[in-house]
């Protein structure tokens, strides 16, 4: 484990490789939410209570991603955000995506039929030189959950700053690992699951200042008042004047989990976390005699016939026909042996 980290915190850390599907909560989160649950029960919970935990993740979140607090809007989930994002487009804009990308990054623009998008899909390789003159939009995650691939992060950068085209990237494979700035991107959405080893429930969506303004808050609700227990009847309409407009209305023990785990991975830093996982993964990747990738998330391709029963004591995941593994914060040298002597040479280079 990373130091600083014990196994009391991440007991069910040995073995554990797919935080790439689900991160593992660290004892913090758990205790917090065990007593929120406790005062549900108990019938003390107050709504108004769970403003400050939920205040305090947009401000982590903040700080991770090197952006103002104010810029930073929640949600539950990638997909709903990415959708609040679509309605910048005007009718007949081309959206860049890469092949193969997560479903939630580009379903939310294929569904919007009514703005007769164009849509053009490229190898992630080629995402940064297919951004042209005539390209309004490259949407595409930092790191391809399907087999842990890092973007051309720069180049794509570069050619859409030289094309003025704008950029979304989904982090919700890379945030809490991989050192990114918010602020680098028109918009950037990460659901926090994952490497941010919080409840399923809550996401994050920054976005620049010109982006925020154009942005239809499409699911205005309470939430999303500037002042929002004042404003919960009536009209006139009243929303934030910062990225809280777009706020969408939090699942509330979700977030009380999500604080502690924010506030863990601030105290650890993403650098010395990336150093970590990256570390680890192209450890793994030499025992095998394969080529480093400089990602926390490694994909390998078996031979065919491979029991997979050799696995059972590892908790991994498939995902494109490859065994996909990844290191986190709560895992060590031991895990790699553990996928070498499980793999026993059956993988194919």
């Amino acid at each position: 484990m990373i130091q600083g980290v014990t196994a009391a915190e991440f007991p069910g850390a040995e073995g554990y490789l797919n935080t790439a599907s689900i991160g593992l909560p660290p004892d913090s989160v758990v205790t917090a939410m065990h007593s929120a649950i406790a005062e549900w029960q108990a019938g003390r919970a107050m709504a108004p209570e769970y403003d400050s935990v939920i205040s305090e993740a947009r401000e982590l979140f903040a700080d991770l991603l090197s952006v103002p607090t104010e810029r930073v809007a929640i949600g539950s989930q990638v997909s709903a955000l990415v959708a609040l994002v679509a309605t910048v487009l005007e009718p007949g804009s081309r959206v860049l995506f890469p092949a193969g990308e997560f479903t939630s990054v580009i379903f939310p623009f294929l569904v919007r039929t009514d703005l007769d998008l164009e849509f053009e899909e490229v190898p992630l390789e080629e995402l940064a030189s297919a951004i042209g003159p005539t390209t309004a939009m490259v949407a595409f995650s930092a790191v391809q959950s399907s087999n842990g691939e890092v973007a051309p992060l720069d180049a794509i950068r570069a050619a859409a700053a030289a094309n003025n085209t704008l950029t979304v990237v989904d982090a919700t494979q890379a945030a809490g690992w991989l050192p990114l700035d918010a602020a680098d991107y028109d918009v950037l959405i990460a659901g926090a699951y994952k490497w941010l080893l919080s409840p399923r429930g809550t996401a994050f969506m920054t976005l620049s200042e010109s982006l925020l303004e154009r942005a239809r808050p499409i699911y205005a609700g309470w939430y999303g008042g500037e002042s929002p227990w004042d404003s919960i009847y009536g009209t006139p309409l009243r929303l934030a004047s910062d990225a809280r407009r777009l706020d969408l209305s939090p699942g509330w023990l979700a977030w009380v989990g999500t604080a502690p785990a924010l506030r863990l991975l601030t105290e650890i830093g993403v650098e010395a976390i990336n150093t970590h996982n990256v570390g680890l993964a192209n450890a793994l990747l030499g025992e095998l005699e394969m080529a480093p990738t400089d990602s926390a998330i490694v994909s390998l391709r078996l031979l065919d016939g491979f029991d997979q029963n050799r696995l059972d004591d590892l908790a991994v995941a498939y995902r494109a026909d490859r065994l996909r593994v990844g290191f986190h914060l709560y895992n060590s040298m031991d895990d790699v042996d553990r996928v070498v002597a499980a793999l026993g040479g059956a993988v194919l280079h």
